[in-house]
């Protein structure tokens, strides 16, 4: 169901549609309630178990390199609105480097719970005004065993189901050399 601005999906009033995926289309609303700005993330269908995923691996985080999760519905997710832009090459070395350490910091967090992006790509991370990175779109999320670095018994706990064996997930550009090997030798 394609929202417009002036619709309401719960208490947040859709403003405009800023992105669609695999699994739904992504809107930026207002939240009257706290009077800020949010992105929505409407799936194509009910919770699904990989929305479920999602959600669940997004309120495990809590890191500044890492969009935010605030709420969510029978077919959503409020997020963090994160106003910026993707990054575009080339850049300067230092700016690479500055970039680089900001992604590497979101995602040691997110590994030190168990957590692997795997569609790590320009289009999932944002450069906001102020030069803060923020990681997003964990829609194709693992969620395993925590590494014991990550602080044991006060860390939070995720129970998910791997995906099934034999499953391809990712974006074509930015999968691994083997992942896009196994990729074509299924297509032919």
């Amino acid at each position: 169901m394609p929202l417009s601005a002036g619709d309401k999906l719960g208490p947040y009033e859709i403003l405009a549609k800023i992105g669609a995926g695999g699994m739904g289309e992504v809107y930026r609303a207002h939240d009257p309630r706290l009077r800020r700005d949010v992105a929505i993330k409407v799936s194509a269908e009910r919770f699904s178990e990989r929305f479920e995923r999602e959600a669940h691996a997004v309120a495990a985080l809590n890191h500044p390199n890492i969009c935010a999760i605030y709420d969510v519905g029978p077919n959503y997710i409020v997020m963090e609105f994160v106003e910026g832009e993707a990054p575009q090459g080339p850049l300067p070395l230092e700016e690479a480097l500055r970039l680089a350490r900001q992604i590497g910091d979101a995602l040691e967090e997110a590994h030190g719970k168990g957590i692997v992006h795997r569609d790590l790509k320009p289009a999932n991370i944002k450069i906001k005004p102020d030069g803060t990175v923020k990681v997003l779109d964990f829609g194709l999320a693992k969620v395993g065993p925590m590494s014991t670095s990550a602080g044991g018994e006060n860390s939070p706990t995720i129970s998910m189901a791997a995906t099934q064996a034999g499953m391809i997930l990712g974006t074509a550009g930015y999968m691994s050399p083997e992942q896009t090997h196994v990729y074509q030798h299924i297509q032919l």
